[in-house]
């Protein structure tokens, strides 16, 4: 994952963003009676809809299950920019910007991975730190 700099930062979502020690991770929740992953992280499970959902971190790589390129938004986003679903080996599917990658490059089962970027700035000026992807190192691919 995305090592983040040394200042104050607040996570977009504290429900499914942890920053520790200079890094970011993604989290989701896993039912502990049955096993299976959501995100983000629910009250009950899903599947079972057992009570027992523990917030544990994503793998934080993942494949592209299908994207977009987005040409018009709110002023606060440059377009274009590419959006996509990307499926984890968890079995959750999460939806964020594609950065780093031209939208011409971007294909249905890329590998990629979570980097954690400022996205602004909360009413107190502390940086808010967002998920998003980028195209899988090569040196990680396949390292899980």
């Amino acid at each position: 994952m995305s090592e983040l700099g040394p200042h104050a930062l607040v996570p977009l979502r504290p429900e499914v963003i942890r920053l520790e020690e200079g890094r970011g991770k993604l989290l989701g929740g896993r039912c502990r009676s049955c096993g299976a992953w959501h995100f983000p992280p629910p009250e009950v499970c899903a599947r079972c809809h057992g009570a027992e959902v523990e917030v544990a971190p994503l793998s934080g790589r993942g494949v592209v299950y299908t994207y977009t390129v987005v040409h018009q938004s709110t002023p606060e986003f440059r377009t274009p920019y590419v959006l996509v679903y990307v499926d984890f080996p968890e079995g959750v599917r999460v939806l964020g910007q594609l950065v780093r990658c031209p939208a011409e490059s971007v294909r249905i089962g890329m590998p990629v991975e979570v980097v954690f970027e400022e996205v602004g700035e909360d009413a107190e000026g502390r940086k808010v730190v967002g998920w998003r992807f980028q195209p899988a190192s090569p040196a990680r691919e396949g390292s899980g």
